[in-house]
């Protein structure tokens, strides 16, 4: 015994449900774009955060720098003021360049998921914050986090107490190391 199929010019029930069912679950996918929403607040209010931080210890950093031009310190103590302080500069950089990550970060995840293109940065403002794809924004990303690692070498560089020769040398490639890492990112920026 055969099932009789549906005559042809009749669409099934089930083909009439998906009909209506597909477009609905497209709409709700595409609104779920807005959840990235939560990033871009957390990331932005993250950002304000790490600025604030930075600012404050750029204020704390001057108001010692005070002491610095005391002409009744002595020469270790003026030393070791100049040492602490390039090292609370470096800090400071090294903040500012986190927040600068969050806000990169923030803005480019809300120009790619929520608003259409070129919405968010002005057309004659800042090439840096528009961002085509994801890519775009995972490499200015990394240039950036690249500069924070160069920073925090720096900052340990400025501690670090080399007593032999072979620990100048290790240190000297490191520099070197640094510096062919930022002069092939810089040749891939060109297209080379």
């Amino acid at each position: 015994m055969t099932v009789p199929l549906p005559p042809r010019d009749e669409p099934a029930a089930g083909a009439q449900a998906a009909r209506g069912v597909w477009p609905a679950l497209a709409r709700a996918l595409w609104s779920m774009r807005f959840a990235v929403l939560l990033a871009v607040l957390g990331s932005a209010v993250a950002s304000l955060v790490v600025f604030y931080l930075a600012s404050t210890d750029t204020i704390y950093m001057v108001g010692h720098l005070r002491s610095y031009a005391d002409p009744t310190i002595d020469a270790a103590t003026r030393k070791a003021l100049h040492a602490e302080t390039v090292v609370h500069v470096v800090e400071v950089v090294d903040g500012y360049l986190l927040g600068t990550v969050l806000l990169i970060f923030a803005v480019g995840l809300f120009e790619l998921f929520v608003v259409p293109r070129g919405e968010v940065a002005p057309r004659e403002g800042v090439g840096v914050l528009r961002m085509r794809d994801l890519d775009d924004l995972k490499n200015r990303l990394g240039k950036v986090m690249l500069l924070i690692m160069i920073v925090t070498f720096f900052e340990e560089v400025e501690t670090a107490d080399a007593r032999t020769p072979l620990d100048l040398l290790w240190l000297a490639v490191a520099i070197a190391l640094i510096g062919a890492t930022l002069w092939l990112t810089h040749s891939d920026a060109r297209g080379h």
